[in-house]
């Protein structure tokens, strides 16, 4: 079972979601995407707060919202146009088989799942949603980059304006494994001094381990790439970008 980690339940460290995390080159990415394979129905998978669910919202085109934090949709469903997106409570599993043209992870949402049979089922349950042929499309952190090693206070800091005055906020590692990372992430409310962590933990899986499970559930991958603009996958690239279709019943 996935863990909600404290910034998808608390009311006001979800209102900070947006503003640590704005619209970038990734939503621009899996929009182009959408519009290129002409997708009549979009299923966001771990949407929260919906920011980039709701720049899929098109004439023509169904869109749906997916997230387990209760929280999170509450903020999702306050946002403009918000009413033109059907939000579900739940997991891939609530998805159901809604015959979607393209299913979404993004913000590296392919990372909460610890569990290989966690993975693993959560991909039979994107391929059911999706119709023959359709897309699964997401990115995940390249362990070859080892980007947590940059995160500390050092290199992470940084400081903003929030609804709930001035912050500050910053990440760093606590533990690493062969497999996972451990981390805080902390968030100062300036006004009372108070610092709120958040306890998480993420999977890292390599490029052949990301693959390996696309097939068994039976998607073929089309494309890997190491960057936005869609340069090919390197070393020493900070993200995998992963595309893949549905192609066996498998």
């Amino acid at each position: 079972m996935v863990k909600l980690d404290k910034h998808y339940v608390d009311p006001r460290l979800v209102d900070l979601y947006d503003i640590e995390n704005p619209r970038g080159i990734d939503t621009d990415f899996y929009v182009e995407l959408a519009d290129e394979i002409d997708a009549k129905r979009v299923v966001d998978l771990g949407c929260g707060t919906g920011l980039i669910t709701r720049a899929f919202i098109k004439d023509g085109r169904d869109v749906i919202g997916v997230d387990p934090a209760p929280a999170m949709l509450a903020y999702a469903k306050r946002q403009p146009d918000a009413d033109k997106i059907e939000w579900v409570n739940g997991t891939a599993e609530a998805i159901g088989k809604c015959k979607a043209d393209l299913v979404v992870m993004t913000g590296n949402v392919s990372q909460v799942f610890l569990d290989d049979a966690d993975w693993q089922s959560t991909l039979a349950h994107i391929h059911s949603a999706l119709r023959p042929e359709g897309y699964l499309s997401f990115e995940i952190r390249n362990p070859d980059y080892r980007e947590w090693e940059k995160w500390n206070r050092e290199d992470s800091f940084f400081a903003y304006d929030s609804p709930h005055g001035q912050m500050e906020a910053w990440v760093e590692t606590v533990k690493v494994t062969d497999k996972t990372v451990q981390f805080e992430g902390h968030n100062i409310f300036k006004a009372t001094g108070e610092n709120v962590i958040i306890e998480s933990e993420i999977r890292f899986r390599t490029r052949a381990d990301v693959t390996q499970s696309l097939q068994n559930a039976g998607f073929t991958v089309d494309h890997v790439y190491g960057h936005w603009d869609k340069t090919p996958l390197k070393p020493t690239s900070r993200l995998m970008i992963f595309v893949a279709r549905r192609t066996s019943d498998g």
